[in-house]
């Protein structure tokens, strides 16, 4: 795993200030290429090939093309072994070189036998162009900047703000879509003159011109089999998807919640014959939050070397950490935690597989059953739907993370918004807060704006029916840029690769053939998966209520969190300029006092404090 960065123009100085920047992502070599009309540079962590052959950038024989590439091609001796069969020589063990040669072969068409998580960049020397690209589901990042007919690009944006022709203003569209989904989707970052590159594409940078294209796009429909053979298929595709993923010349574990997801993944390395298997868990003291009793069972059945890790109350220090190494507000809750156990877990190995994706492929998030019950909701009058939203609204808040009274009052409020599909239940402004805290700005205007892009994500996914059409709106929309943007940044904050088994685009697709019926099997989330998974878990393990890498911030930003809230709120002059005081001191004040649950808003309004602070306050 590394960090990646150039632009097109010569320049060492900067371009080694922009790997600089990147250097917590590679800290065990750097490499430059500087040439006219380009700069390359590279900060590498290293997993496959230790030696100095796999040093970045890299070029061809001829030098004719050069490389720097982010992530693992975890199928690259098996396209090797095809590059040699026509007479390609190879002079490392990397699948730096394995994509090299393979672009050298069929261009930018090498995409498809790529199995892997990989942003890189190409410079064509005899073409004088620069391609950029981005794996099919967005495990890696990759950020560009087009300014006066030049490009720059980036592993991270702070990389890029390294480089005098990157403009630092603020996209006013991508805040909103924070403050409601707690993410930004790309193409949006928060700076206007800054952009992701989505998931599944490429980008052609040439003659001072850019253009953007797709090469993957899940086009798969439901297909009708016996129950029995596709549980049997997703057995064989999961240990498949580990299996290719123990590939490592490095320490090599697995995170373990106690969930389906995470112990589907060690219970495929066992299968897989893994040998000895460190896991890592992480726990709270307050009640209601912690896995640990789940991990330990899990953990003890697949006889794993298992750490667990006890998280207290969060310090401002391991905050504004975190919120650095994001580069944009992003206020989802599992990031802090998963920043700890990424650290805990770096002091014993360097890779780590995870569960990530299991919710997005197999449907497990609450929003997908929330979405089917707001459609029997639809058949009750209106004004009976809305003296029950008026009902849910009044119930008091109750302390533990999720219960009937908290998940009934998120259901009425999610059903109340106007769009977004069954994103609702995943954005955190409500009509009323948003009218109050925007200043001169209508809250109806921002929310119409903001949950249009989910509506639009959904779109995409044609005449499917309504949960096909969810899962891809999860995978292209909120996937790339929320769990798998936390994942990378948090575990590159550490040099920590994480691989993830469960959005191995092979099997993604596959799943995409399992009709819907059996992921969401009445209210049961997940439910092929279980079923596939049952009788190879510890009992208790398959359907268990999901729980997540969240933690207790509504408990924290009432007790040992508020001091810090309040100073972080009150001496923003972002927040006082963009907000109604008024408003967000009642939002405070109605926390504090435990009448109302603002965690949401309350926490990312910090995080954008936080953000402004780091990134656009001016150098005293």
């Amino acid at each position: 795993m590394c960090g990646i960065c150039g632009f097109t123009w010569e320049d060492s100085r900067v371009v080694q200030a922009m790997a600089d920047a990147l250097s917590h992502r590679g800290p065990d070599q750097d490499g430059y290429h500087c040439a006219p009309g380009i700069s390359l540079g590279h900060r590498r962590l290293s997993i496959i090939d230790l030696s100095e052959n796999g040093r970045q950038p890299i070029a061809n024989e001829d030098g004719s093309l050069w490389l720097v590439h982010n992530g693992e091609i975890y199928n690259f001796r098996e396209v090797r072994s095809w590059l040699q069969g026509r007479g390609h020589v190879f002079r490392s063990r990397s699948d730096s070189e394995v994509l090299l040669h393979a672009f050298e072969e069929e261009g930018i068409d090498c995409l498809r036998r790529m199995n892997g998580m990989f942003a890189f960049a190409l410079w064509d020397v005899k073409e004088r162009r620069l391609l950029l690209a981005r794996d099919r589901l967005g495990e890696k990042p990759l950020y560009y900047s087009q300014s006066g007919g030049q490009l720059a690009f980036a592993s991270e944006i702070k990389a890029l703000l390294r480089n005098p022709g990157v403009p630092r203003g603020i996209d006013d569209d991508a805040i909103d879509c924070f403050l409601g989904f707690e993410f930004i989707p790309a193409p949006l970052t928060a700076f206007a003159g800054i952009r992701a590159l989505p998931a599944g594409h490429w980008l052609e940078w040439r003659d001072g011109n850019a253009v953007i294209r797709p090469y993957w796009r899940l086009r798969q429909e439901s297909e009708e089999r016996p129950e029995k053979e596709w549980i049997e298929a997703l057995r064989g595709h999961l240990e498949r998807a580990v299996r290719l993923r123990l590939e490592s010349d490095v320490p090599l574990g697995a995170f373990l919640s106690g969930g389906i997801d995470s112990s589907t993944v060690v219970a495929m390395m066992r299968r897989a014959d893994a040998g000895s298997i460190r896991t890592f868990a992480l726990g709270y003291r307050e009640s209601g939050f912690s896995e640990f009793a789940y991990a330990r069972k899990v953990a003890r059945h697949f006889a794993t070397d298992h750490s667990e890790l006890m998280i207290d109350p969060i310090t401002p220090e391991v905050i504004e950490k975190a919120v650095w190494h994001l580069d944009q507000p992003f206020s989802e809750f599992s990031v802090l935690p998963y920043y700890l156990i990424c650290r805990k877990a770096r002091e014993h190995v360097t890779v780590c597989l995870s569960g990530e994706g299991g919710d997005e492929v197999f449907a497990g998030y609450d929003r997908f059953k929330a979405s089917k019950a707001e459609r029997y909701l639809r058949r009750l009058p209106s004004p009976l739907r809305r003296a029950a939203g008026r009902l849910a609204a009044s119930l008091p808040d109750r302390p533990q993370k999720k219960g009937a009274l908290n998940s009934l009052r998120r259901f009425f409020q999610g059903a109340a918004l106007p769009a977004g599909g069954h994103m609702r239940w995943q954005y955190f402004l409500t009509a009323e807060t948003a009218a109050g805290i925007f200043r001169q700005r209508s809250g109806e205007e921002v929310l119409a704006s903001t949950l249009a892009w989910a509506d639009r994500a959904a779109e995409d996914a044609g005449g499917r029916g309504d949960l096909e059409r969810e899962i891809l709106c999860e995978l292209g929309f909120m996937m790339p840029e929320n769990p798998l943007m936390k994942v990378d940044k948090m575990s590159m904050a550490c040099a920590l690769e994480i691989r993830a088994p469960l959005i191995d685009h092979e099997l993604v697709e596959f799943a995409m053939r399992i009709p819907a019926r059996l992921k969401l099997a009445g209210w049961t989330t997940k439910a092929v998966l279980k079923k596939a998974m049952a009788d190879l878990l510890p009992p208790g393990i398959a359907y268990r209520p999901k729980h997540g890498f969240s933690f207790p911030i509504k408990h924290w930003l009432r007790g040992d969190l508020l001091s810090y809230m309040d100073d972080v709120l009150s001496n923003s002059p972002f927040i006082a300029e963009r907000f109604d005081g008024k408003t967000v001191r009642r939002l405070v004040a109605e926390h504090r006092a435990g009448s109302r649950n603002h965690d949401h808003l309350l926490w990312s309004l910090v995080n954008l404090a936080l953000w402004h602070r780091q990134f656009l306050a001016p150098v005293p």
